[in-house]
């Protein structure tokens, strides 16, 4: 195989190696959070310490996602790597960074607009409901 082939044939494999091995980590992650809940849950007699269990092991969060949050790490990201294209590599990348700031300006818009926690959404139906 010639040398010159080496490079892009690699570059094509990252492509599909990277993928397959964060799915393989995530799966073994996984596994070892099952068997260790399913050990424990031998061992207890009560259900609902079972089920407190369970709640414990699960990652998934419980309130909505904060847009205005997002939206400002985006804004930020786009303003960085706009001063990257002005200061070193070119008006490409000016381009590309302020194509995503004017996204992170949209995403902080659409949290302000759009409420998110239980709280902003009670006062916003019961301002609804005083009308």
């Amino acid at each position: 195989m010639e040398v010159g082939i080496i490079i892009p044939v690699v570059g094509m494999l990252t492509g599909i190696i990277i993928p397959l091995g964060v799915f393989f980590w995530q799966y073994k992650d996984a596994k070892g959070k099952r068997q260790a809940v399913i050990e424990i849950a031998k061992h207890l007699d009560d259900p609902t310490k079972v089920e407190e269990l369970l709640n414990i092991f699960e990652e998934r969060k419980k309130e909505p996602i904060d847009y205005r949050r997002g939206g400002v790490i985006t804004i930020f990201v786009g303003a960085g790597l706009f001063a990257l294209g002005y200061f070193f590599l070119g008006a490409i990348l000016n381009g590309v960074g302020a194509f995503i700031g004017l996204i992170g300006v949209g995403v902080m818009i659409a949290g302000y607009l759009y409420p998110n926690t239980e709280k902003e959404l009670t006062d916003a139906v019961n301002q609804f409901e005083k009308k």
